[in-house]
């Protein structure tokens, strides 16, 4: 069969597709512990359905959905994905559950990310979520992360998650001179964040003595160095361009994204306190966004803990100096480059599925200028970053956010 003139002549005149892939919705419940009766059914439904009214579609324009969930534990519920499908009234669609620890939620946004770039789907639907605080004890979600590690040598051992960021981050110390007051700063930022965010988990303002005396979990982390775990829900709606309801196409955009990994054990890196397969998926995300790590106007940083907030800004190309930079005021609220507005992992909250999720739809809403009125910058920046990791930054995921253009 060959084509007539006429018919070449038509198809080149055709418009192509608008390869953008637009934030139509972003939403997410407030983090905390949950004590009122309430499930992940219900946050996921509650994320969800503002989502979709923000993106002015309909549950049948969805074409696929992701669900970041990091435990079957936290949930007690196999094939997560599927049972909030029906939840959700999207009986007829592909829904694909992604895990990959704390990185889960980006990973799954690189997912619907990808199903859009290869024309596999125009509206995409991403969901995270994790009952992280109050299904399970104390004891048993830290015996659990141990085994987020490897179970053999670390887990069934007695090791700890704040074990082991605490040597990563000692090593880092030890290269960069950061100082028990540097994760003070860190601490004392993030939580001033969260205590204007009237959706986070530890609306407070510890004092920098208050930090400074709090007990030592693993040295150098006192308490009030660590993320609270906590429960919550976040959606994203991702669309291609062409499609994009009218009321939506002046919205953020995916700019690019990146991923790498590194050695489980820390043991086996070239250099235990940095966090390699950060700076290498971030490399990936700027290749793809066609910017620079100087271009980046906001960020939403992972912080577990103080200090790997610290190795974070430095794996990510933001800084070269991150103590001299965080007590400066760079990464302050009104600083060239703010970081985790929402109060981060340490102030709004952790539940792990959720975290990668409501980071990006936290930028979107920044860029938008449509975030927490006492948080909102007066100058929107061209690029935000947002950025995850699982394990000691063994799984790392990064994404790129573009400002729209009305």
């Amino acid at each position: 069969m060959y084509l007539t003139a006429d018919a070449v002549e038509w198809t080149l005149a055709q418009p192509m597709p608008d390869p953008s892939i637009v934030v139509t919705g972003a939403s997410l419940t407030p983090f905390n512990r949950r004590k009122d009766g309430s499930g992940f059914r219900d946050w996921a439904f509650e994320a969800f359905t503002s989502a979709l009214a923000m993106s002015g579609l309909v549950p049948g324009d969805i074409d696929e959905m992701y669900l970041a969930s990091e435990s079957d534990f936290f949930s007690l519920q196999l094939n997560p994905a599927s049972i909030l499908a029906s939840e959700f009234g999207l009986h007829d669609i592909a829904a694909t559950r992604c895990e990959g620890g704390g990185a889960s939620g980006q990973i799954a946004v690189h997912a619907a990310v990808r199903a859009i770039s290869s024309a596999a789907a125009r509206h995409v639907l991403v969901v995270g979520v994790d009952p992280s605080a109050s299904s399970l004890s104390g004891d048993a979600m830290r015996e659990l992360y141990g085994f987020s590690f490897d179970a053999w040598t670390d887990g069934m051992n007695g090791v700890t998650a704040t074990a082991l960021y605490a040597l990563s981050y000692l090593a880092f110390a030890a290269r960069y001179g950061t100082t028990d007051a540097d994760l003070a700063h860190v601490t004392h930022q993030n939580r001033t964040n969260a205590g204007r965010n009237p959706g986070a988990h530890l609306r407070r303002s510890d004092s920098l003595a208050e930090i400074a005396e709090s007990p030592i979990i693993s040295n150098p982390y006192r308490r009030l160095h660590c993320a609270p775990l906590s429960d919550g829900a976040a959606a994203l709606i991702l669309s291609r361009g062409d499609v994009v309801p009218p009321a939506r196409r002046g919205a953020s955009r995916v700019a690019g994204i990146g991923a790498s990994g590194d050695h489980m054990h820390l043991g086996a890196r070239r250099d235990p306190g940095m966090f390699q397969a950060k700076t290498r998926a971030m490399q990936r995300a700027c290749a793809d966004a066609g910017v620079t790590p100087d271009r980046i106007g906001l960020a939403e940083v992972y912080d577990a803990y103080a200090g790997a907030q610290l190795q974070g800004l430095v794996g990510l190309g933001l800084t070269e100096k991150p103590g001299r930079d965080t007590a400066s005021g760079v990464f302050a609220a009104d600083g060239r480059c703010p970081v985790n507005l929402s109060g981060g992992l340490m102030g709004q909250g952790a539940p792990v599925g959720a975290t990668g999720v409501a980071q990006t739809a936290t930028c979107a809403l920044l860029l938008e200028g449509r975030y927490h009125a006492e948080l909102q910058p007066d100058r929107l920046p061209d690029y935000a970053l947002a950025d995850t990791h699982g394990g000691i930054c063994t799984t790392a995921a990064v994404t790129i956010l573009q400002r729209g253009r009305a």
